[in-house]
């Protein structure tokens, strides 16, 4: 028994175009589009019928980096994969990209089997995994190229965090060796973790102990330093790179420099950056342990260098990098050492609205938003056109988003297993409306409809993005 549905009357945005058209989903995927009125599209029949008139019909979001259920500095991410990603389908996002981990010690293939054990049959949206190389070994080495044959095609790793997940120079360089050979891409986390190190021990001795140092500590430039060192190690392997949360003007002027010289180099910022300051990590009463995350907010004025960025294409993706830690009793582990804070925020709910608020404060065009937030991480990360856009063939995930509904963020209403919001009190002009994954409905006019189960692991081509 097939399944039809319609949706009519909308503004259907991709990356590429705007055009009102009525939309045809038939078992799950998208069959044909027609311009709202015409015949063509007036003699469709359907089983469901979704009225968009006045409303925005735009692809289901794609977030490229989360970390649902990641244990991090003794404690772990509060959201499952069940929380996670139902948050994620009501701020309108279809599709997560999360971390699974290789500890020191252990096989790639452990990590991802622990991975794909928490997320099997609890996601409510599909979902696909990268993978954090912590370990780099011959042995590591081989099971890359296997994991680029089943469809894990992006290896994460780490410039910080010495003890835990840190790479140095010659084991990157083997690893971006490796990837310019299998097809893989690499994505690196840009700090100078030992330097940083130095920095934070400095601090502590100062009796520097609030949350506003771990800003402090860890400098643009020694994000714009490693940054400026991946791009070169990357070059010397011939290999493609994607710089995960660039957060300081300094480091997408690297990332420009390198792109203008015709390098496959690519940047990814976050919402945080672009909307939040050290002005929250300086929030007293320890309140600014909520915003610690790194890399680190930036002071408000390389805000303008990120949106910039995003015009120009020298940053092309937004993800949420959602890691979150309930301030009571997680990010509590930090009073008194800054250090000891549970790096991450929570965003995953908000990414889609925080964007089109950019569209509404005029720093993106509509086309742009989707492009950032749904297209581009869906080329890079080899999902497209299976995932973020609208066309025929493409996966029935569609959003019909209300661009004028006012919405105010807040912990009380939303969905993300945490007991605060980055963004509480924010006014936004925009919201999601109603959810289709794979033609199934999961938010329904402000509702939640789906299940646990429904979304399903989908493997990945290899980056469709390079030059």
């Amino acid at each position: 028994m097939s399944s039809r549905t319609v949706i009519r009357g909308g503004l259907v945005i991709t990356a590429s175009d705007e055009i009102h058209a009525d939309v045809l989903i038939e078992d799950g995927r998208i069959v044909a589009l027609a311009a709202s009125g015409t015949a063509a599209a007036e003699a469709w029949t359907a089983e469901r019928t979704i009225d968009a008139t006045g409303k925005y019909v735009i692809p289901g979001g794609v977030d490229a980096h989360t970390h649902m259920e990641l244990p991090f500095g003794g404690t772990a991410a509060s959201d499952t994969f069940e929380t996670g990603t139902r948050a994620a389908a009501w701020g309108g996002t279809t599709t997560i990209i999360d971390f699974a981990v290789q500890s020191v010690g252990q096989s790639l293939r452990d990590g991802l089997d622990t991975w794909n054990a928490k997320a099997d049959g609890n996601c409510a949206i599909d979902y696909g995994f990268h993978m954090i190389v912590s370990d780099v070994n011959q042995d590591t080495l081989k099971e890359m190229d296997l994991l680029v044959e089943e469809g894990v095609t992006s290896f994460k790793q780490f410039m910080a965090y010495p003890g835990v997940f840190y790479s140095d120079d010659g084991q990157i360089l083997r690893a971006m060796q490796r990837s310019a050979e299998n097809g893989g891409l690499i994505m690196m986390h840009a700090e100078n973790g030992i330097a940083i190190d130095v920095l934070v021990e400095q601090a502590l001795a100062r009796g520097e102990t609030d949350p506003r140092y771990h800003g402090e500590v860890r400098k643009a430039l020694l994000e714009a330093e490693a940054t400026h060192r991946a791009i070169k190690l990357a070059q010397v392997a011939g290999a493609p790179l994607y710089v995960v949360h660039v957060s300081a003007q300094e480091a997408v002027a690297e990332l420009a420099r390198a792109r203008d010289q015709g390098l496959n180099v690519f940047g990814e910022t976050c919402p945080q950056y672009l909307f939040l300051s050290t002005d929250n990590l300086a929030e007293p009463d320890f309140e600014g342990a909520k915003y610690v995350c790194s890399t680190p907010l930036r002071p408000k004025d390389h805000q303008a260098a990120l949106w910039r960025g995003l015009r120009t294409n020298d940053l092309q993706v937004v993800s949420t990098d959602h890691c979150p830690f309930c301030f009571e009793g997680q990010k509590e582990l930090g009073r008194g050492d800054f250090s000891k804070i549970p790096n991450g925020l929570p965003g995953v709910e908000n990414r889609m609205d925080l964007l089109h608020q950019g569209v509404v404060d005029g720093h993106i065009s509509r086309r742009r938003w989707i492009e950032i937030a749904c297209a581009t991480p869906a080329r890079m990360f080899g999902l497209y056109p299976k995932k973020g856009t609208i066309a025929p063939g493409a996966d029935a995930d569609i959003v019909i988003y209300d661009p004028t509904a006012e919405q105010i963020v807040s912990a009380e209403t939303h969905h993300m297993n945490v007991d605060y919001s980055a963004y509480e009190g924010k006014r936004l002009t925009g919201r999601v409306e109603t959810v289709l994954s794979r033609g199934e409905l999961v938010i329904t006019e402000r509702e939640f409809t789906g299940r646990a189960g429904h979304g399903v692991y989908t493997p990945r081509s290899t980056c469709q993005y390079l030059i």
